[in-house]
């Protein structure tokens, strides 16, 4: 099965940026669509960003134009940029991974802290 372990993850003051990782496992990693979530604190998870195997890419509208999604298909690994950092984006981000286009995402890593201070 597949496995995917986050990093990267830290305190970072707002208006800062940091670089989340998130590396798989399996020769099929580049079938897959990939996305990042986060969850804080009494809140539900969110969606935060998505790719494709093509590609493409989405976005939730709290972190379009300061996040961006990309993918290392040779190295099994999607990233996510972040930039702008604000308070509110303090959560744990976790990775997962989706073998159909708009199915389940099937796959999910542990998480990633990311903490931002005012």
């Amino acid at each position: 099965q597949v496995q995917l372990v986050e990093s990267g993850g830290g305190l970072v003051q707002a208006g800062g940026s940091l670089r989340l990782s998130c590396a798989a496992s399996g020769r099929t990693f580049s079938n897959y669509g990939m996305g990042w979530f986060r969850q804080a604190p009494g809140k539900e998870r969110e969606f935060v960003a998505s790719i494709s195997w093509r590609g493409n890419t989405g976005y939730s509208t709290s972190v379009k134009g300061r996040f961006t999604i990309s993918r290392d298909n040779a190295k099994n690994t999607v990233y996510l940029q972040m930039n702008s950092l604000k308070p509110e984006d303090t959560a744990v981000y976790y990775c997962a991974a989706q073998p159909l286009s708009n199915g389940d995402y099937n796959y999910w890593g542990q998480g990633t802290q990311v903490t931002v201070s005012s």
